[in-house]
C-alpha cells in the first residue's frame, strides 16, 4: 500500500496534483488537512459508477465512524468539519435524500428557470453598464465585477436572502471555501455563518414572500405528514442552496473567460459559428469543473475495485476536476480546451445520478445569457496581466481565479 499523498490545502496547482493522483491508480489514499486520510477517486467511469452506487453514502452520521456522531475529538476539531457536518439533500442518504430532494427540486423545473431568463439578461445588462463606468483606464477584475455578482443576486433572488444580509453572507460562505485555514477560525466562521442564517430565518418568518425560504419555512413549520424539514435541515438547506447556487456559476463565468481569452484560436470559432456558446459552456465545465474536490462520500460496505477494496467506513473524496480530464474518456488531449471535442458534454462537474445538482439548468443559463453579451459589449476584451501571473482562488474545493483582471479595450496583455 503506498502512503497517502498528502493533498496541497492551498490549492495551487489542482490539475497538476490531479495527474499525480491518477498515476496512483483509480482511487487512492490521500491525507486531507488534519491528517484525515480518504480515498481519492479521479477515474471518470468510476466517479460515475460510486456516485450512484447503493454502497456508498454522503450521510457522515450515519456512515463515518470516525465522526461519532458528531461528538468524536475530529469532529469538534477539525478545520473542514463543517464541509460533512451539514443536514440537506446532498448529505442525506436514501429516503431522506429523496425527502429533502423533493422539497428543493420543484423550485429549479425548467419550467420555473426558464421564467428567470428576463431577469438574469436585465441583471446581465446592469451589470455591464457598470462595467464600463468603473474601468476608466479600461481595467477591471472581471471576477469580481461580473463573475461574482450576477450568479449571487440570481440565487439571492431566489431564496429571498434579505439584500442587508446578503454581503455578510457572501463573506462568511468565502472563508468557508478557504481550505488552508486554521481549526480556529474554521470554528470561528461556522458560528458566524450559522448565527447570520438563523437570523434569516427569523427575518423571513417575520416578512414571509414569493421565494424559495419561504416555502422551506412553510414546510419546516407545517412538517405535512413528517415529510417536511428539521430546523436544522431548513438552515443547512439554505446554505446549500446559497453556496451551490452561487459559487458554481462564479467560477464556470471565471474559467469560460479566462479560457476564450488565452485560447483565441478556440475563440475564432464560436466567432464564425462553428462553435456555440452551449459548446464553450460544456467544454468549460469539463475542463474546469467549478468544485475540483468534494468532501466527502463514506463505504457502506467494503467496495472490491478489483485493484483495491475501500473498506466500509472508509471516506471518499471524488475529484471531480480530475476526472473531467480523464484520459481514457477525452483522450491524450484531456487537459487542452477543445470546443470540437467529441465528448465534451460527458462530464460530472455537476455531479451524477441521484446528486446531480437540481441548479445546474440554472447555472447553464446564466453562463448562456452571460457569456455573449460580455463579448458582445466588449468585443476587444484580454486580459490585462499574462496568463500564468493571474492567481488561482486559493482552494483545493473551489476551482476559480483570486481575481481575473482584464482590459475592456486593446489588445492582449504581452
Amino acid at each position: 500500500m503506498q502512503c497517502p499523498f498528502l493533498i496541497d490545502p492551498t490549492g495551487a496547482d489542482v490539475h497538476a496534483e490531479g495527474r499525480l493522483l491518477r498515476a496512483r491508480g483509480r482511487a487512492t489514499q490521500t491525507e486531507l488537512p488534519g491528517g484525515v486520510v480518504v480515498w481519492t477517486v479521479t477515474d471518470h467511469q468510476l466517479v460515475k459508477d460510486l456516485l450512484t452506487d447503493p454502497r456508498v453514502s454522503r450521510d457522515t452520521y450515519q456512515h463515518w465512524p470516525a465522526w461519532g456522531n458528531g461528538e468524536s475529538e475530529l469532529a469538534q476539531t477539525w478545520s473542514l468539519a463543517m464541509w460533512v457536518a451539514d443536514r440537506n439533500m446532498i448529505t442525506a442518504y436514501g429516503d431522506d435524500h429523496k425527502r429533502l430532494r423533493k422539497l428543493v427540486a420543484k423550485a429549479f423545473t425548467a419550467r420555473r428557470t426558464a421564467v428567470l431568463r428576463p431577469r438574469i439578461e436585465e441583471l446581465t445588462h446592469t451589470l455591464l453598464d457598470r462595467l464600463a463606468a468603473l474601468a476608466e483606464d479600461g481595467t477591471v477584475d472581471l471576477r469580481a465585477e461580473f463573475a461574482y455578482p450576477l450568479p449571487t443576486y440570481v440565487i439571492s433572488e431566489l431564496l429571498g436572502i434579505p439584500d442587508d444580509l446578503r454581503d455578510r453572507l457572501l463573506h462568511v460562505i468565502h472563508n468557508l471555501f478557504d481550505t488552508n485555514v486554521t481549526a480556529e477560525d474554521a470554528q470561528r466562521n461556522e458560528a458566524e455563518v450559522y448565527a447570520l442564517l438563523a437570523e434569516i430565518v427569523e427575518v423571513k418568518r417575520a416578512n414571509p414572500d414569493d421565494d424559495l425560504i419561504t416555502g422551506l419555512i412553510g414546510a419546516r413549520d407545517e412538517d405535512a405528514g413528517g415529510q417536511g424539514l428539521t430546523e436544522r435541515e431548513l438552515v443547512d438547506t439554505i446554505l446549500l442552496m446559497f453556496t451551490a447556487g452561487h459559487e458554481t456559476t462564479v467560477n464556470l463565468l471565471d474559467h469560460a473567460v479566462y479560457a476564450l481569452l488565452t485560447h483565441p484560436e478556440q475563440f475564432a470559432l464560436v466567432r464564425s459559428g462553428e462553435a456555440t456558446w452551449e459548446d464553450v459552456v460544456e467544454e468549460t465545465l469539463r475542463l474546469e469543473a467549478p468544485l475540483v474536490n468534494l468532501p466527502m462520500r463514506y463505504a457502506v460496505e467494503d467496495i472490491d475495485l478489483g485493484d483495491v477494496v475501500i473498506p466500509k467506513g472508509d471516506p471518499i473524496l471524488i475529484s471531480f476536476g480530475a476526472a473531467g480530464r480523464d484520459p481514457r474518456t477525452h483522450g491524450e488531449t484531456a487537459d487542452a480546451f477543445d470546443l470540437t471535442r467529441p465528448t465534451r458534454r460527458d462530464h460530472v462537474a455537476f455531479g451524477h445520478g441521484v446528486h446531480h445538482c437540481v441548479g445546474a439548468p440554472l447555472a447553464r443559463l446564466e453562463a448562456s445569457i452571460a457569456l455573449p453579451a460580455l463579448f458582445e459589449r466588449f468585443p476587444d476584451l484580454a486580459l490585462a496581466r499574462p496568463a500564468a501571473s493571474i492567481p488561482p482562488l486559493g482552494s483545493f474545493i473551489s476551482n476559480g481565479h483570486g481575481e481575473l483582471p482584464v482590459l475592456l479595450k486593446g489588445g492582449a496583455a504581452a
